[in-house]
């Protein structure tokens, strides 16, 4: 008898956790759902950067130089300001990818390290899928931070009070291309200061005689 009861019991139980299970599942397959102090409008799966990648040209003419490769790589969602990730991604844009890097290597930065990686991870795949026959041959063409998913937290005060708190994160976009780096042309302080005055005499002032 104690047997029998027992069973029944247990009977009981896996068809009441049944039920519950039927009764969730249309929540757990319904896709994303709307989670507490989380941004899940847009989906951190996104990559549009990386789809130009997939871009096809058309067949070059014989007597047409040849088509520079270029690569597309990112990484999201990085536990790092952007602002402080802008300076890093500006003093390595137009360097070739070798001098990046070494910039990047006696850099003592959280961001510098996080960029060098993903420069060698570009690099790499521009080796493996873009046909880039010499790995050295390559410039930082492209690079920028960009605002990630921000999550809110709560500060605990004094009294009974409180604040919010931000738990930042960004995103880091770099573009190489095949080649030596483009030469800049450098100006003296006096070619500047005429540009400037040029630009002075040519504005537009609105609502001006």
């Amino acid at each position: 008898m104690a047997a029998t009861a027992a069973t029944g019991r247990g009977m009981a139980a896996v068809r009441s956790l049944t039920r519950l299970l039927h009764s969730r599942l249309p929540v757990l397959v319904g896709g994303p759902q709307q989670l507490s102090c989380f941004h899940t409008s847009t989906s951190l799966e996104a990559k549009n950067w990386e789809r130009k990648n997939l871009q096809v040209f058309p067949p070059q003419l014989p007597d047409e130089p040849r088509r520079p490769a270029e690569v597309f790589h990112s990484r999201r969602q990085i536990k790092y300001s952007k602002d402080k990730m802008w300076y890093l991604a500006k003093m390595i844009m137009g360097m070739s990818i070798d001098q990046a890097v070494a910039q990047l290597e006696f850099n003592d930065k959280k961001g510098a390290r996080i960029m060098k990686e993903v420069l060698l991870e570009a690099q790499e795949k521009a080796v493996k899928n873009h046909n880039v026959e010499y790995k050295s041959n390559l410039y930082v063409a492209e690079s920028y931070s960009g605002k990630g998913k921000y999550l809110k937290r709560i500060r605990y005060h004094g009294r009974g009070m409180f604040g919010i708190m931000e738990k930042v994160y960004c995103n880091y976009f770099v573009k190489l291309v095949e080649g030596s780096p483009p030469k800049t042309e450098e100006k003296t302080s006096f070619d500047q200061a005429k540009e400037y005055v040029e630009r002075l005499k040519n504005r537009t002032i609105i609502h001006s005689l």
